[in-house]
């Protein structure tokens, strides 16, 4: 499989990819019935997680709600801010609503929409171990530029997303448990829900139809990582397919984002002293 992995074998990965089942199972109107489904549903998604992550909305939720009750405003705010986890309720928020849009929305589909076992998207081991060289080779590569960029200052500024991981153990753990949650959920959505249910409508066209969106949603970011999604994107796609499995995926995800938040607190020498916060 490493050497399927090469970019002068990536067209033949794909031809025997388009060569088993279920690839093409689906009669003409099945599949543009399915197509169909499953874009709809990215779409929705996609258009829910992009406006609805943001913690404006979760401080919204909860003046309505206080309002309603008619308590002051800041009434379930305060305490938050004051015991200082407004922003890791704001993480929590985050991850919430990609759950929201990445697992749960798609599941109801594969369940009630398509009749279909949802362990069958992904979520099963399966072959993945056995694949564990095309997962390295994706990792390791990007390991060497993460320490190259480690080196310049705005890193340490940037990672970890959340400002405040160094204050204990408890804030790091609780972060990275959300941060890496965030991680099974989007590969689930693109690598388990995408291509499992596009696969018997177009075969492994699914891999390219997966890569748009996921490479759309990385345009907030530097131009650099949006441009090694296309390539990430299609390599993991194709590993997925072969293994029948998300769990690759998501240790290489785990394994970058882990090794950013970590390298960039040893940089500034800010690993926490103390198990709680308080």
């Amino acid at each position: 499989m490493l050497t399927k992995l090469h970019p002068k074998n990536i067209l033949t990965a794909l031809d025997e990819i388009d060569a088993e089942a279920p690839s093409y199972t689906m009669n003409r109107p099945q599949a543009l019935r399915r197509v169909f489904s499953v874009l709809a549903c990215v779409s929705v998604c996609l258009l829910l997680m992009h406006y609805g992550k943001f913690s404006d909305n979760l401080r919204y939720l909860l003046q309505t709600l206080a309002q309603w009750k008619n308590l002051p405003t800041n009434f379930y705010i305060e305490p938050l801010l004051n015991a200082g986890i407004w922003e890791l309720c704001g993480s929590l928020w985050w991850t919430s609503v990609l759950a929201i849009g990445y697992v749960l929305l798609p599941m109801l589909l594969i369940r009630y929409g398509f009749k279909a076992r949802i362990r069958d998207y992904g979520w099963q081991i399966n072959s993945a171990p056995q694949h564990w060289r095309g997962y390295l080779l994706l990792l390791s590569p990007i390991l060497v530029f993460i320490y190259c960029v480690s080196l310049g200052k705005d890193f340490v500024n940037h990672y970890p997303f959340y400002s405040q991981a160094s204050r204990s153990w408890a804030d790091l753990l609780a972060w990275e448990f959300l941060y890496l949650t965030q991680f099974v959920c989007l590969e689930f959505f693109f690598r388990g829900f995408m291509l499992n249910a596009l696969r018997p409508a177009i075969g492994a066209n699914a891999i390219g139809v997966m890569c748009v969106p996921y490479l759309m949603i990385h345009f907030p970011k530097l131009w650099l990582e949006a441009t090694g999604a296309i390539l990430f994107g299609l390599f993991l796609g194709i590993l997925a397919l072969r293994s029948r499995s998300i769990w690759g995926g998501v240790l290489v995800h785990a394994g970058v984002a882990l090794t950013m938040d970590i390298a960039a607190i040893l940089r500034k020498g800010n690993l926490p002293t103390q198990f709680w916060p308080f």
